[in-house]
């Protein structure tokens, strides 16, 4: 419709978000985790004490969301709780970002929804078992991951929503619309193809596992033509805008703006503002760091992106990536 927000509108309007990192874990192995450094995370991660957490809480309130990510946070004991007190500082969104299989336990479901989690991010990558646990690594995950989608289903009448994330590799970018029919019948309110970061076991194994842009725009396109549906309630995220104009704007996503705390990170972060970013007290230690630090470092442009009429919205194209297929498919876009 001619009065819903375009892309760069939507992009421009988003609401504040804090992630928390406290899985220092995480019981599956998938072939494209961008957290490959194992030992950094879990160094982080287990650094995400209690105290700290409320620090974080106290400290971020006023933001949109928090969401507890990184590992797999339902291994974190203390979840429940660390919800409970987001609910308390008056957080409107409160979500995770799991591989539900530990949510195939309903009461364990039910004890987070209790406890204030209103939103669920599940990931999920094939609508059958050899196509998810082929990219999982992990034997069973899929009937767990399943059973986890059907018990947050079993929550929504309470207001929980259930969103899901399906990284787009080879091996599954074939099957869009097959996955996409599979997550609506068990009742996932919002279905995300996530293209993946080319960064961390994605780089490892680029060549094996990650198709080219314009493969996955044209993909995508041809699903939403199939899917039967006048607004498929399906999102094509983390993708430069300019290989995505023939997508409507409704389906087209993006990565929303956040913050979280790290001990350490690599991001390029000035000398004088990292000074601002390193916490004390509670928090001594921790940098805050935001997705733009994370996207200067590890994404680039060049000179013609400057021309495009997504250049203020563009994160640019990971420098790993170009290594392989260059700049050629990247047409800037006239205002």
């Amino acid at each position: 419709m001619e009065n819903e927000p375009s892309i760069t509108r939507r992009m421009a309007e988003q609401d504040a978000r804090i992630h928390i990192s406290i899985g220092a874990v995480c019981n599956n192995n998938c072939v494209f985790c961008m957290e490959e450094d194992r030992e950094g995370r879990y160094v982080n991660n287990s650094a995400m004490t209690p105290e700290r957490v409320r620090w974080i809480l106290d400290g971020q309130r006023g933001a949109e969301e928090v969401c507890f990510t990184s590992g797999e946070p339902t291994t974190r004991p203390e979840l429940a709780e660390f919800v409970g007190w987001a609910k308390a500082l008056g957080y409107r969104k409160i979500s995770m970002m799991t591989n539900g299989r530990r949510l195939s336990h309903l009461p364990y479901a039910v004890g987070l929804a209790k406890a204030g989690m209103n939103r669920f991010y599940l990931s999920i990558h094939g609508h059958t078992k050899k196509l998810h646990e082929g990219l999982t690594r992990t034997p069973d995950s899929f009937e767990q991951t399943v059973a986890g989608l059907d018990s947050v289903t079993a929550l929504k009448r309470f207001g929980v929503e259930l969103h899901t994330s399906t990284v787009i590799t080879r091996r599954n970018l074939p099957f869009m619309l097959e996955i996409y029919r599979f997550l609506r019948q068990h009742g996932v309110d919002q279905v995300v193809f996530n293209v993946m970061q080319a960064n961390g076991r994605a780089d490892t194994f680029f060549d094996q596992i990650f198709p080219t842009y314009t493969d996955i725009a044209a993909a995508f396109r041809t699903f939403l033509d199939a899917a039967g549906e006048a607004k498929p309630k399906a999102f094509l995220v983390d993708i430069p805008l300019c290989t995505t104009e023939r997508i409507d704007d409704f389906n087209r996503g993006y990565v929303e703006r956040y913050a979280h705390f790290d001990l350490e990170t690599q991001a390029q972060i000035p000398a004088a503002a990292l000074a601002d970013r390193t916490a004390s007290g509670k928090g001594k230690g921790l940098v805050l760091v935001t997705r733009s630090d994370l996207d200067d470092a590890e994404r680039v442009k060049r000179a013609e992106c400057s021309t495009c009429a997504y250049d203020r919205q563009c994160e640019g194209v990971w420098k790993n990536y170009l290594k392989r297929y260059g700049w050629n498919e990247f047409i800037p876009v006239t205002p």
